[in-house]
């Protein structure tokens, strides 16, 4: 029973996330407003989890048999716990179904973190007194030594030792759960499935406190916003929704961060009219590459070649200029010397990829800011992002009173590009991607944060991921054709001549940007590749979304 490395690649199209806290507040408002008891909806979660997961091990390649080993689920005193032994009965209750002749024993232990008192009366208690009914072992926590052998024996362990209640870092007997948890997972050939959550996660978790290390997580309606925190995300292993549980109009009412696909995003782009010409398709200007990085300026020009400009027109240093441009094809290179040719204005420039941080890019640089001034959306990489501090070193301080920006930009900075730039710890920003959407208000901009999950945040305090989880684009030169594919859906976009300028939205270009790059690496197979590589994939879905 070996392990794989899986991510979350089938996730439902419409999934809003919440933060833990407006998820409570919604449990609240199930019960008081829609006569929907705790008990109930225990009782839904519980047996939905357990179908979703039994679904996913016999479909999946990973944890072949561990349904029929023994299984122990780890319970906390919340509803969470609850969820988690009503799984347990659901798993064992489809064994006796499947089996013949019927196994005995049932070949699994409950592990509580404390026996319900007396008197309670709780969906926990209730499952409780179910499981004992049925002759299944439930035992309370007595330290590491007594609880061991349950430990070493368990083929799957079941993780409700805390959910979305926790308000703080893991202590006492939960903390020793989940260290015996992860011990067990690390050491011993079993697969770990958190409920909701991985135990110990919530708004406040970083990379410093303990948390489950989970190989799936069963992620109850709504989401967890927290599920795709970055610093978080390679905790969850492979996340599975479990829906049906609370009414539609009951999850509509809670607005929260979103989970960013390429089918539905691809959507929210306007697609090329059938009398569409380059012009029509959006002029892209890029200033990019220089000595020693010129292979950045190829890959920012691909990408927006293949999110459909109509015209891509690449500045390059003088030196550079008889190197790259035999070599673009169709895309029209111009050494930076010659450049001021009136004919052609830019419906978007992008800078930064790979340019080098010179003083003559300053001016470029101020250029550029005065047309996203005027309504040319600015995309802004890498070393652009650099110099913007340079030409504001007191952007992201109370002195700078008035936005730099005009609600026409991207930037797309990775952790440690952004943490040189904003100040921020690059943990923070990982496991904090509030702290994003903060920035990006400051500067009144939107931030396409680059990492193994991308956060998309706008000025409005907007957020979405992008769940990537694909170790493949975590190489030097993808973030490049990502800008470009950025420049080249916003400026199409601008010149759209079904296009609204009111409607103009930079959050939904960078979203789709994202979606359609890890898409297009998703086509490319379990293999390495040269980003350049990129450049046929994302083209034959941009082209399938928004051809006519």
């Amino acid at each position: 029973m070996g392990k794989t490395e899986i991510s979350s690649f089938d996730l439902p199209e419409n999934f809003r996330l919440l933060s833990p806290e407006d998820a409570a507040a919604m449990d609240k408002e199930a019960s008081a407003g829609w006569g929907l008891s705790p008990f109930a909806l225990v009782e839904a979660a519980g047996r939905s989890c357990a179908s979703q997961f039994e679904k996913e091990i016999n479909t999946g390649l990973a944890y072949t048999g561990c349904l029929n080993g023994p299984i122990l689920v780890c319970a906390g005193s919340g509803n969470n716990g609850a969820d988690a032994l009503v799984m347990l009965r659901s798993l064992l209750n489809r064994r006796l179904m499947h089996a013949n002749p019927i196994p005995a024993p049932y070949n699994a232990v409950a592990l509580l973190n404390r026996f319900p008192s007396p008197d309670e009366d709780t969906p926990r208690s209730s499952a409780v007194k179910t499981l004992q009914a049925m002759g299944i072992p439930v035992v309370a926590w007595n330290g590491r030594e007594q609880t061991a052998e349950l430990f070493r024996d368990a083929r799957l362990i079941i993780d409700g030792i805390a959910g979305t209640g926790l308000q703080g870092p893991l202590e006492g007997i939960p903390l020793d759960m989940v260290s015996a948890v992860n011990e067990c997972r690390d050491n011993m050939e079993c697969c770990v499935v958190s409920i909701d959550i991985p135990s110990g996660a919530n708004s406040y978790w970083n990379s410093a406190l303990p948390v489950i290390h989970s190989d799936y997580t069963l992620a109850v309606e709504p989401q967890k916003n927290v599920l795709y925190a970055p610093a978080l995300r390679p905790y969850c292993g492979k996340i599975i929704p479990v829906s049906g549980i609370f009414p539609q109009q009951l999850l509509q009412k809670y607005a929260g961060s979103e989970l960013l696909l390429w089918d539905v995003q691809s959507k929210k782009i306007p697609p090329v009219a059938p009398d569409a010409y380059k012009y029509t398709r959006g002029i892209v200007e890029i200033h990019a590459g220089s000595a020693g990085t010129l292979g950045a300026a190829r890959l920012a020009a691909a990408g927006a070649s293949a999110a459909g400009a109509g015209m891509i027109r690449i500045v390059l240093d003088d030196d550079a200029y008889p190197v790259l441009a035999p070599g673009f094809g169709g895309i029209m290179a111009v050494p930076a010397s010659g450049c001021r040719d009136n004919r052609f204005m830019p419906s978007c420039h992008l800078l930064g990829p790979g340019w080098g941080r010179g003083e003559d890019r300053l001016t470029m640089l101020q250029q550029a800011l005065k047309a996203e001034e005027a309504g040319v959306p600015l995309i802004l990489d890498a070393d652009g992002i650099y110099l913007l501090k340079t030409l504001f070193p007191d952007i992201m301080s109370e002195k700078q009173t008035v936005p730099v920006f005009h609600g026409n930009a991207i930037l797309t900075p990775h952790a440690g590009e952004l943490e040189a730039f904003s100040g921020i710890p690059k943990e923070q920003l990982l496991s904090q991607p509030s702290l994003i959407a903060e920035t990006a208000k400051k500067l009144n901009a939107v931030i396409l944060f680059k990492s193994h999950v991308m956060v998309i945040a706008d000025p409005g305090g907007r957020i979405g991921f992008i769940d990537g989880m694909d170790p493949a684009l975590g190489a030097g030169g993808s973030g490049d054709f990502l800008a470009g594919l950025c420049a080249g859906i916003a400026g199409r976009i601008r010149v759209s001549k079904n296009h609204e300028r009111r409607s103009f939205d930079l959050f939904s270009t960078a979203a789709a940007a994202g979606a359609l790059l890890t898409a297009a690496s998703r086509q490319m197979g379990n293999r390495f590749y040269d980003p350049m590589e990129l450049m046929q994939p994302a083209a034959v879905l941009a082209g399938r979304a928004w051809l006519p």
